[in-house]
């Protein structure tokens, strides 16, 4: 039961309350980003909350926790990955007034996605897959 909760609390936070924090005027309607960017941020959002139904679906259907842990880790190490990266392409977590949204002093982003993607990681060590011969979606 572990595996399947920390799935879908992952997919929670990346299909859910990420674009419910994302679809504003501090992203997708941002008047300072070009329209080039706000396409991807919005592919980013459709992309990555269709996974999170498919690993749902999954999990919760076809009783598949390794495979929905393993992709709801690439999206989220995704963010990871791009936060580590950021100073080498001018990211920044920070909104244009300088504000960052933060817990504890730590950015909700870092916080939320470290924490569900150790969860992930122990999920996706500790799965197995229902039908180790053959698996299909």
């Amino acid at each position: 039961m572990f595996k399947k909760i920390a799935v879908t609390v992952s997919v929670i936070l990346y299909a859910i309350i990420v674009p419910i924090l994302e679809v504003n005027e501090t992203h997708v309607w941002n008047p300072d980003w070009t329209p080039h960017v706000r396409i991807h941020e919005v592919w980013q959002l459709i992309t990555n909350s269709s996974i999170g139904i498919l690993c749902l679906w999954l999990v919760w259907f076809k009783k598949e926790t390794r495979l929905s842990s393993l992709l709801s880790l690439l999206v989220m190490g995704g963010f990871l990955l791009a936060f580590l990266l950021k100073d080498s392409y001018g990211g920044s977590m920070k909104f244009l007034d300088g504000s960052e949204k933060t817990i504890f002093g730590i950015n909700i982003g870092i916080l939320g996605f470290g924490i569900a993607t150790l969860f992930l990681i122990l999920s996706h060590v500790t799965a197995k897959s229902v039908n180790t011969t053959h698996n299909t979606i």
